[in-house]
């Protein structure tokens, strides 16, 4: 089978991702489930051509494939969409799994984004953090708020992304999208890059270390909105793993910065619905007075508790959400609670 066909079941079908491993049929993700071809398992020597042809879309260097090491590039297809692919070996042979990434900027409102998430992008300064595990959805979210402001006002827009998934347009706003690896050789180099680039809004793809930590914190500090990701699972950890990659003789003044500069955190999960779909459920945290105290004390066990004080603002714990789901009927109580973050808590709610 033909790369391109591969590609087009997958667009027809609604994958989500698509497998090319030796020893397996082509394999779909459709709704978080399986779905292998039936058209035979795919041999090491049928996956090379495909392979090829991923480079030849992509106009990608080769030089990551031919060292044996792991290859992570995003292409597009015209008519059918982009795709972000990784190229790896497992057992002696090469395989890749491929990301579906539709043309065009999701609607959230179609998606389950709510306006409390939304709202975040209305900021002109500070720190706006996405969190999650891989795959739940984090660069859609942003994709959406950069959306947002694109479509609002007027901004010089910078995103540092490995890989670019969502094509922005220039709109109101003027955005820049910078590749990881391609336009640029890091994050960091980028990051001190766009400080003079007039930006006003930027997009660093991910805080994966304390360099790149650091320089984004000195970065909010100039006066732009920045947002970021990180792979934690709720508020209080997200700004712990922050805190915890500095030296502990600066960690006092880090959580100083970050009260005055966090705008908000947004940690997110993708869940099955009711219906079969995949839908994403969300923790919110904004800043007031009391929240940026707790950030600045390190009090961060209290986060919950002012979650739940203040819904009203749009503020809301992962738990909150999920039985907020559960009582609209659109997902199960077994899902409530394989997912939830305080099991006896939510048994007892629900």
């Amino acid at each position: 089978m033909a790369l391109f066909e591969i590609l087009k079941t997958a667009v027809e079908n609604g994958a989500s991702d698509i497998f090319l491993i030796a020893g397996l049929p082509v394999t779909y993700k459709i709704k978080g489930q399986q779905h292998r071809d039936g058209n035979g398992f795919l041999k090491p020597a049928d996956i090379l051509p495909l392979i090829d042809e991923i480079y030849e879309s992509g106009r990608r260097d080769r030089i990551n494939y031919e060292n044996n090491t792991d290859d992570d590039f995003s292409f597009s297809i015209r008519e059918l969409g982009r795709f972000r692919v990784n190229v790896f070996r497992q057992r002696g042979s090469v395989a890749a799994v491929i990301r579906v990434i539709r043309f065009g900027i999701p609607d959230p409102a179609a998606l389950g984004i709510p306006e409390s998430v939304l709202s975040l992008a209305d900021n002109k300064t500070g720190l706006v953090l996405v969190a999650g595990a891989a795959g739940s959805g984090k660069s859609t979210t942003l994709a959406c708020m950069i959306d947002r402001i694109n479509k609002s006002r007027e901004c010089h827009v910078i995103t540092m992304e490995d890989p670019i998934e969502y094509i922005h347009s220039h709109n109101k706003s003027i955005v820049s999208q910078r590749e990881v690896f391609i336009d640029t050789p890091g994050y960091l180099e980028s990051l001190r890059s766009a400080l003079r680039e007039s930006p006003d809004v930027i997009l660093l793809g991910e805080m994966r270390d304390y360099e790149t930590i650091s320089a984004a914190i000195t970065a909010a500090e100039t006066g732009v909105l920045l947002f970021s990701t990180l792979h934690t699972s709720s508020a209080a950890n997200t700004i712990n793993r922050i805190v915890d990659v500095f030296p502990a003789n600066q960690q006092v003044q880090v959580r100083g910065q970050l009260a005055q500069l966090i705008r908000g955190v947004v940690c997110q999960q993708l869940v099955t619905g009711t219906d079969g779909h995949m839908m994403p459920v969300f923790e919110v945290l904004k800043t007031n007075p009391a929240v940026q105290n707790m950030i600045r004390e390190g009090k961060l066990h209290q986060l919950d508790s002012a979650m739940q004080a203040n819904a009203a603002d749009g503020m809301t714990t992962m738990d909150q959400s999920l039985i907020g789901l559960y009582q609209k009927k659109r997902i199960t109580k077994e899902t409530a609670l394989m997912v939830c973050s305080n099991y006896e808590f939510m048994s007892r709610r629900l």
